[in-house]
């Protein structure tokens, strides 16, 4: 499906019970120039899916009917709304929440009450990151390459054999973190704290099965190249290619 470029123009979906957060999260957002949709329920947030993908989905995770958490799971179990960002808005506050969010898919996590202006920025953060539009970045302009793949650390944009590759914002944050750190094996754990910014102390003692699903749709569109992201059994993962490299036609390694 066509996405359009963020900007005024993009299209956020809402989906929110409360009458007073949804009016409010609208406002703050078609003020910035975003074309706002808002629904109720889980079972109206899907049937708006169905009717024209947004560029966001902004998701309440306590929802009548059908949860948040439900329309997450089918919104990453579906490969037509597989890629579509989503900000979790919850009143669920504690640590095991936010981890519980971000092992279904969701890019970021907002707890309420927040900061109208919180939300404006990290709406727009992820828009930028989800489109590859260039922001500021400590060591702007830097490339990681391996063989044909190619990771524009600064545009977020990931390119193989000269084709754009199509990761989320977390799909992108976990290779970079993989390929930053090339060679050397990366817990779950640390993984969770660099990609996710889970904070590692909290992250080794959670579930972490979150890494496993992501590394396994990475390497899913990564295709013969997501070889090099390699299992660690036992302790996790290990992107192991040189800048020349090329993959093999083999088995990926399972997790």
């Amino acid at each position: 499906m066509h996405r359009d470029k963020p900007g005024r123009a993009a299209r956020i979906l809402v989906v929110e019970d409360e009458a007073e957060i949804a009016a409010l999260v609208a406002y703050q957002l078609t003020r910035e120039g975003y074309r706002v949709e808002t629904v109720a329920n889980g079972a109206a947030a899907l049937d708006a899916l169905r009717r024209e993908e947004p560029d966001l989905l902004v998701l309440d995770r306590m929802l009548p009917e059908v949860s948040g958490d439900e329309v997450l799971q089918a919104i990453r179990s579906d490969p037509a709304t597989l890629t579509i960002p989503v900000l979790v808005l919850t009143a669920k506050r504690e640590q095991q929440d936010r981890i519980a969010g971000l092992e279904l898919g969701a890019d970021d996590y907002l707890t309420k009450p927040f900061s109208p202006r919180e939300l404006v920025l990290r709406v727009d953060a992820i828009l930028r990151r989800a489109h590859g539009e260039p922001r500021p970045v400590a060591g702007g302009g830097r490339i990681l390459r391996a063989g044909s793949l190619r990771v524009d650390v600064a545009a977020h944009i990931v390119t193989l054999d000269g084709e754009e590759l199509n990761l989320t914002p977390t799909e992108f944050r976990l290779l970079r973190t993989l390929m930053e750190r090339r060679g050397r094996t990366q817990t779950r754990g640390q993984l969770l704290s660099e990609a996710w910014q889970i904070d590692s102390s909290v992250a080794d003692r959670l579930s972490t099965r979150t890494v496993d699903m992501h590394v396994r749709r990475l390497r899913g569109k990564m295709g013969a190249a997501g070889e090099w992201i390699e299992t660690v059994r036992g302790f996790g993962y290990r992107f192991q290619a040189s800048a020349g490299a090329q993959p093999r036609r083999s088995r990926q390694s399972s997790l």
